[in-house]
């Protein structure tokens, strides 16, 4: 009975990063997309984005992440990835 219950667990894990795993391609499938559309019409980047390439010229990584999170409203993994897309564009 014991084993049943902990290979239904494993199982509905399996089941739940296999999702978790398509989602993740459908993100960045429309990630792409969208970076298209806005290379396409031109869209002028946010304005912090000039901030944040201060930040980094003076080596302020952690000042950067801080803003964007503050500015943005992202988590830190979303900032520091922000911040790094940043800088290796630059």
């Amino acid at each position: 009975m014991e084993y049943t219950f902990i290979g239904a667990i494993v199982i509905l894990g399996l089941i739940v990063l296999n999702k978790m795993a398509i989602i993740e391609r459908q993100i960045k499938s429309q990630k792409f997309i969208l970076d298209q559309i806005l290379k396409q019409l031109e869209v002028n980047e946010h304005p912090i984005n000039d901030e944040v390439r201060k930040l980094l010229k003076e080596q302020n990584d952690v000042k950067a992440i801080k803003m964007v999170r503050e500015v943005l409203g992202l988590s830190l993994i979303e900032a520091k990835q922000y911040v790094d897309r940043i800088k290796i564009g630059d």
